[in-house]
């Protein structure tokens, strides 16, 4: 099966849901026959999806390219400096597929967060967008996606927090958060 004609889709937004609603277009998408990458940035903890997509492999692969790290803000001068490099393997790895084809849904997630804090530039994503192969569909989640982004786009969805359980001191729970 091959994808005819991909998209740009973008999750944004302070509510919870951007890495969920792609995973579940990636189970669509598996489902229909076409093969799925995500990669992931700035998220180097385990997570539920790093098991589910074993079970689907080889038609989902997650690919983390970061070394196990704090929370950004935590790092000192030297280990953003290692981040930066990692971000930028990822970056990467991203441009290729999404020229070479070697699957058909790529998935950026929290690639916006990646932007926020200024380990790759607007441009660079701009440019990785407009040189993607027409068959790819581009799934790009994060909050706070910068307008370049938004108007090249053909999909974005934003996601609003209304009510969060957070607020209830109610910490993140394995199988729902992670």
């Amino acid at each position: 099966m091959e994808l005819k004609g991909g998209l740009v889709q973008v999750y944004t937004g302070c509510g919870k849901g951007k890495t969920t609603a792609a995973l579940g277009q990636a189970l669509r998408s598996v489902g229909c026959g076409l093969k799925v990458y995500m990669v992931q940035f700035l998220k180097t903890d385990h997570t539920g999806e790093l098991e589910s997509a074993k079970r689907l492999y080889p038609e989902f692969q997650i690919f983390r390219f970061e070394k196990e790290k704090g929370f950004f803000w935590t790092l000192d001068a030297e280990e953003k400096i290692q981040l930066k490099q990692e971000v930028n393997e990822a970056l990467e790895f991203c441009k290729k597929v999404s020229t070479s084809q070697e699957c058909d849904v790529l998935i950026m997630d929290e690639i916006m967060a990646a932007l926020t804090n200024k380990l790759i530039e607007v441009d660079e994503l701009i440019e990785l967008i407009k040189d993607k192969s027409p068959n790819i569909e581009l799934i790009l989640t994060g909050r706070d996606a910068p307008s370049g982004i938004i108007e090249i786009a053909d999909l974005v969805t934003e996601m609003g927090e209304v009510k969060h359980y957070f607020n209830k001191d109610i910490p993140a729970r394995y199988g729902i958060e992670y």
